[in-house]
């Protein structure tokens, strides 16, 4: 059984996580910088406007507590693909998304649900 304060910690952990990946996702499918960098490595432009908008529609699904669980696994489906796009092109800086796909399995292993009401 979870406590309150476990609730809270998970309600907060993905608001915080969410709302980053919303405005990394932004930044990543829509900025003149990664054009350029997908430019560099040889990607094709529409590669950062597609994956940054699904990212963002999965971080909104995330954020809408009936809707979290498949949100979740739909960023961490993006996730995965965005650190196998970093390794097939020798890109090992990766370490955030790993702490991304971390939160995320922690926010839809279920000890959220009942927070909403007034929380924190």
């Amino acid at each position: 059984m979870t406590t309150r304060r476990q609730q809270v910690a998970v309600w907060a952990q993905r608001w915080t996580l969410g709302l980053v990946v919303l405005w990394e996702s932004y930044q990543f499918g829509f900025s003149g910088e990664a054009a350029r960098h997908l430019r560099r490595i040889g990607l094709p432009l529409w590669v950062a406007p597609v994956m940054g908008g699904a990212e963002i529609g999965a971080a909104i699904l995330f954020l809408i507590p009936k809707l979290g669980r498949v949100g979740g696994y739909a960023l961490l489906v993006i996730f995965a693909m965005a650190v196998t796009l970093h390794v097939l092109h020798r890109q090992f800086e990766i370490g955030s998304l790993l702490v991304y796909a971390a939160a995320v399995l922690t926010c839809i292993s279920g000890t959220d649900e009942a927070v909403p009401r007034g929380a924190p």
